[in-house]
């Protein structure tokens, strides 16, 4: 297993563990051509990274981090996405091992917290995000579209 920066060659298999990820996700619409077009404006950006995770030289597995501003903590916190790793290769350590690789890159950076959304209904996420350390907020997302 081998944790990387993303590059805009893995644009095509990272829109497909997108499409595996949103598949489950009832807020979102699999659609490669929107999840290429962001996963390739995320490439670009400076205050972004993405990672993936290989094995045997193939993408198995991902995951993004965007740097904002927090009014509540007065500095940079980082806003973790897109975690997924392939159904074949799940409960073998990788989500984790990303996981940690993002906290680094965040602590490298000097930013003072995580944070992610997932689904509430999503138990296996939930469950490995509590594992990893990750706790739940009293905040409830809300989205609208424009």
């Amino acid at each position: 297993m081998k944790i990387r920066t993303a590059t805009k060659d893995d644009i095509p298999v990272m829109a497909e563990l997108l499409h595996e990820l949103f598949a489950i996700e009832v807020d979102f619409i699999p659609d490669y051509a929107l999840q290429s077009e962001g996963l390739r404006l995320l490439i670009e950006r400076d205050c972004t990274e993405i990672f993936v995770v290989e094995v045997d030289g193939h993408v198995v597995g991902m995951a993004s981090i965007q740097i904002n501003i927090s009014t509540a903590k007065g500095c940079a916190v980082g806003v973790v996405e897109d975690v997924v790793i392939d159904v074949d290769h799940r409960g073998r350590g990788m989500g984790a091992a990303l996981l940690r690789r993002l906290e680094e890159w965040a602590t490298e950076r000097g930013l003072a917290r995580l944070q992610l959304l997932a689904d509430r209904d999503n138990y296996p996420a939930l469950g490995f995000y509590r594992r990893q350390g990750w706790h739940p907020t009293n905040l409830t997302s809300w989205m609208k579209h424009l």
